[in-house]
């Protein structure tokens, strides 16, 4: 271990470059499910190709979550000041977002459950098996309804997790992958279809108790760190690799085990194999200032990408089709529509609303401090 590895709270902006990585992931997902190719062997191809890389996303924002908000603990900090600087970040946002399809939908043509958008508002979707309500309204906001679950534990679970003892962090890690695994076990005991029926499916994917057990994996993995636990063996670049196989795995095995059990250990080693890179200097296509300013305005991205896909595509025509070259182009059009939205969005609101509201300010810099870690997204969000 590098003893290089010793100050909490050091800056690790390969953290928040990768946190766009993880955007991008979320967004081609949803880009495949928009089906703006005519063709059909591209866009069957395409959506393979991306099959997963919206839970990918999602579960990297998870891990990333606790492995932050754990490196960034501030002694003496309470409960509440610590919950009313992430009700801070993620709060306003959602709200801007929430009330832009509020508009839409009123302006459109599609009918407005007020109770479900009243569950959507206050982020206890995903405590809904159904699909209507989980996915409702601006969908991708189903992640933040786990964030926030994760946000109200951490208080609980910081304290308990440091009463473990160093040499037995490790140890703690694995059983938390295990239990990661044996979600799908239990998925499948319940009545329906297996992986196609939505308490099946919620379990899986969406229940906040089950997904904190990567939020925890975060925790867990910061004082591995923290501790001098962690093994230089693993660089970022074996475990970029590990993630590609993981992904891989995960658009073969069956749909359950593909949320989360088939990556949860890559994305589990490359969250903290970045930070180590930052820490001891070493090399990291993620610390670039282009990477951390989109890093930086991911979480915006994450909330806004999926109206962007949905609403430019409504009115080019809700049904309408291209060629290749010019889907491409429309793609990309908004991926760039996306980004200078989540821009202004993310500089008018989720700045101002950080300082005024948890009284911080932030920098323009790359950090990887709590107010710039996403709800994540996924937006990343899924």
């Amino acid at each position: 271990m590098n003893p290089d590895i010793t100050a909490v709270g050091r800056r690790l902006p390969s953290l928040t470059g990768m946190r766009f990585l993880a955007a991008l992931l979320v967004f081609l997902y949803h880009a495949a499910d928009a089906r703006v190719f005519a063709d059909q062997g591209v866009s069957e191809g395409f959506s393979a190709a991306v099959g997963k890389a919206g839970t990918v996303g999602v579960s990297f924002f998870f891990v990333l979550s606790g492995f932050v908000l754990t490196w960034t603990a501030r002694p003496g900090d309470t409960a509440r000041r610590f919950w009313r600087r992430r009700m801070a970040k993620i709060f306003p946002n959602h709200l801007v977002t929430w009330a832009v399809v509020l508009v839409l939908v009123l302006f459109g043509d599609r009918a407005l459950d007020l109770g479900t958008a009243l569950v959507n508002l206050l982020l206890l979707q995903a405590w809904v098996p159904s699909f209507e309500v989980l996915f409702s309204m601006n969908d991708v906001s189903w992640s933040l309804s786990c964030e926030l679950f994760f946000y109200l534990a951490f208080p609980l679970l910081l304290p308990l997790t440091a009463r473990i003892r160093p040499s037995r962090l490790w140890a703690w890690a694995g059983g938390v992958v295990t239990a990661v695994v044996c979600v799908p076990l239990l998925a499948e005991l319940l009545p329906g279809p297996a992986g196609l029926d939505i308490y099946s499916f919620w379990l899986v994917y969406a229940l906040p108790p089950m997904r904190c057990l990567e939020f925890v994996l975060g925790i867990l993995m910061a004082r591995i760190v923290l501790t001098g636990r962690w093994t230089s063996s693993v660089g970022l670049a074996p475990a970029g690799l590990l993630a590609v196989a993981g992904y891989l795995l995960a658009l073969r095995v069956p749909q359950l085990y593909g949320v989360v059990a088939a990556t949860v250990v890559p994305l589990a080693l490359i969250v903290p194999a970045a930070a180590v890179a930052d820490l001891q200097g070493r090399r990291s296509p993620f610390r670039g200032a282009a990477m951390v300013w989109l890093g930086e305005v991911s979480f915006a991205f994450y909330l806004l990408h999926r109206l962007v896909l949905t609403f430019s595509h409504r009115a080019l025509g809700a049904e309408r089709t291209w060629g290749t070259p010019t889907a491409v182009a429309l793609l990309v059009a908004a991926l760039v529509i996306g980004l200078a939205l989540a821009a202004t969005l993310h500089r008018l609101v989720e700045r101002p609303s950080m300082r005024l509201i948890a009284g911080t300010a932030r920098r323009d810099t790359a950090t990887a401090v709590p107010a710039t870690v996403p709800a994540a997204a996924p937006g990343p969000t899924a």
